[in-house]
């Protein structure tokens, strides 16, 4: 059955790795590996075996150039582009969201607005990220996408063990602290942020926090989303939900990436133990090994070790 191929939820394949990624779907195979139990696989990438595309980014403008390539394919893509403002000491790394807004609309006029899902995530609250800093961002946010996109996906942070001692030493670094209000205070936020939402033609998805979708205007998350697949080309060949994590609505696919591999610097990130490792890995990037994160002498032998258990495609 083919598979839809996830770019990647463990890192920014399409802001720091796209030649590579150009380069694996050129060889038809992207080599993989468990982020737990480290098992080294190889995913199909040909035309045959692939039944779409989802690309996930901070910033699609490196990425560009490539998608020509790829719509000129007829290949099906959809995209989730994290837009959030957050002040740049929580996301250290970023482009600044007036170049991302610039790239979304490049990207939307490129498909169509249906093509991407904007993603207001996560939803960081702290002592300069309050409900007022919230209201103001979103609002303006919405005003420079509006007639580019029609879908917000949200959520609050997951407070991940990793995740939570990197608020830790941020507290201790920058005097910041990160709260984590109760249920009732995140769905009136929520809320008001659908009403704004509303306003620019745009809805709102809960992403994991179904709970938030007892206010009007709120609609589950699904990033990787079949069913809109399915509305898009309907010829596209999709599987069924297969969650992630407690109350994702995503359907099943395959991710090519490798945690720890990006430098966007992100104090929320579940995907880093910590900045210096992935500054170090994508210093070490090998654009023409079949791993993302390894030298390719190292893959070629995680491909040697596969074919000799018979599972290379």
């Amino acid at each position: 059955m083919k598979k839809i191929i996830s770019i990647s939820r463990r890192t920014d394949i399409p802001a720091f790795y796209g030649d590579w990624f150009m380069h694996r779907l050129e060889s038809g195979f992207a080599g993989c590996e468990n982020p737990f139990s480290k098992q080294k696989i190889v995913t199909s990438l040909k035309t045959e075996d692939v039944s779409a595309l989802v690309f996930w980014s901070k910033n699609f403008r490196p990425f560009l150039r490539h998608l020509k390539t790829i719509k000129e394919r007829n290949i099906p893509v959809l995209f989730n582009y994290t837009i959030t403002g957050l002040p740049r000491v929580f996301e250290c790394n970023c482009v600044e969201p007036e170049d991302a807004i610039d790239s979304l609309k490049e990207l939307s006029r490129m498909y169509s607005p249906e093509y991407i899902n904007w993603r207001y995530d996560p939803v960081i609250i702290s002592d300069v990220t309050d409900e007022q800093f919230h209201l103001e961002r979103f609002r303006w946010l919405s005003g420079q996408l509006k007639g580019y996109v029609t879908r917000c996906l949200f959520s609050f942070v997951t407070r991940y063990g990793k995740v939570m001692r990197n608020f830790r030493t941020f507290r201790q670094q920058y005097q910041i602290t990160v709260t984590d209000p109760d249920r009732a205070w995140r769905t009136s936020l929520a809320g008001k942020l659908a009403d704004i939402a509303e306003g620019h033609g745009i809805r709102m998805f809960s992403c994991c926090g179904d709970y938030l979708q007892t206010e009007p205007g709120i609609l589950k998350a699904h990033c990787v989303d079949g069913a809109l697949l399915k509305q898009l080309y309907p010829d596209c060949g999709v599987g069924k939900e297969k969650p992630v994590r407690p109350e994702c609505g995503c359907t099943a696919s395959s991710d090519i990436g490798r945690y720890d591999t990006c430098p966007h610097g992100c104090i929320y990130c579940y995907a880093n133990i910590n900045k210096e490792r992935a500054i170090q890995l994508i210093s070490e990037h090998d654009p023409d090994s079949a791993f993302l994160g390894y030298a390719k002498n190292e893959a070629d032998q995680f491909l040697s070790e596969i074919k000799s258990k018979g599972t290379l495609l």
